[in-house]
């Protein structure tokens, strides 16, 4: 080195963040669009929560590292020692054994058979439970939101599909060994050229986000919704919650037409689930809901009165989902702990 070059000193070190040693849970929301896992405390109060994009098409591989990923980034996010982890909590969309923890079959992902208990347990050393999103979603509302106090609750999510999950007595009503209340699979007569079965449609194919984006589509290359078409090109991937709530509020014909069908043709299924079960309370969630409340609430008890048998229906409390984004989390948490003690 020549003489005249100074040395160089090394940057000083930051001092590492101070990870708190506080026992911890995570709820995890695999969903059609978008996964969260959510750092809970003793409380359910969240500490810290990472999102990622589903994009179910790019494989279930891909879906199993993202899911590590953003449970790892949650962690960090939260700055809570790992160590304190007690356990993890997946609510997954579709069909699912809870007993053996596989994902059986999602239908909006193409995922099948995805043994998430052995996964997350070869990666957290932890407890874990593995149920349907939307079974979750409702215990959490049974347990700590809507429904709290009820005897019998329904939870009615219409999202990327729709799905319903029932409470009774403080347990998730589902199979021996695979999830149930599969109520967005409910075949009526009718068809399109989608239908897999000539001569029926499912409840989903009339009533999801997808079923009206589907159609608000189809309108907007009709020219009858010309600002949602300048919005969204019209493109199915563009046509979420929020751009059909708009177009709703809008007051053109072609969105009221369709926002009105959809719910009616909701309530015939509910109608259906309030035949056979009699909840006491009924609660709704998801984007259309979340974006839409007064009309899912007063148009959806409306038809369902209308469809349903009339001692049945009356004196059934209809409420919104207070959880909001976190129910599927706090629900698949609490849970794994109501069913490890």
């Amino acid at each position: 080195m020549p003489a005249n070059k100074a040395k160089t000193k090394s940057a000083p070190k930051k001092p590492s963040k101070q990870l708190r040693n506080v026992p911890f849970w995570i709820g995890f929301d695999l969903g059609g669009t978008k996964m969260m896992a959510s750092v809970l405390d003793a409380n359910y109060n969240v500490l810290g929560s990472a999102r990622k994009s589903t994009n179910g098409s790019d494989g279930a591989a891909k879906g199993r590292n993202k899911i590590i990923k953003a449970i790892h980034e949650a962690i960090a996010e939260a700055g809570v020692d790992p160590k304190g982890l007690q356990g993890i909590g997946i609510g997954c969309p579709g069909l699912v054994n809870p007993d053996k923890g596989i994902l059986i079959f999602a239908p909006n992902l193409g995922w099948t058979n995805m043994a998430l208990r052995k996964l997350l347990q070869n990666q957290f050393k932890c407890p874990i439970a593995v149920l349907n999103d939307v079974d979750a979603g409702t215990y959490g509302e049974y347990v700590l939101g809507a429904g709290k106090g009820a005897r019998s609750l329904l939870g009615v999510f219409p999202g990327t599909g729709v799905g319903a999950g029932f409470v009774y007595n403080g347990q998730i009503v589902m199979g021996r060994s695979i999830s149930a209340m599969e109520l967005g699979n409910l075949l009526l007569p009718g068809t399109h050229i989608g239908s897999p079965v000539f001569g029926t449609v499912t409840l989903e194919d009339l009533t999801s986000r997808l079923a009206l984006a589907s159609q608000a589509g189809l309108a907007c290359y009709r020219g009858q919704l010309p600002d949602l078409d300048k919005k969204t090109e019209g493109s199915l991937r563009n046509i979420r919650s929020k751009a059909l709530a708009n177009a709703f509020r809008s007051g053109e014909d072609a969105a009221m037409i369709m926002f009105r069908n959809s719910i009616r043709y909701l309530g015939m299924g509910v109608a259906t689930v309030v035949n056979l079960l009699a909840p006491d309370r009924i609660t709704l969630g998801g984007g259309l809901v979340e974006e839409l409340p007064d009309l899912y609430m007063n148009l959806l008890k409306e038809e369902v009165e209308h469809y349903a048998i009339p001692e049945l229906a009356r004196g059934v409390k209809y409420s919104l989902a207070k959880l909001g984004g976190q129910a599927v989390t706090v629900g698949a948490v609490a849970w794994m702990r109501s069913t490890a003690k």
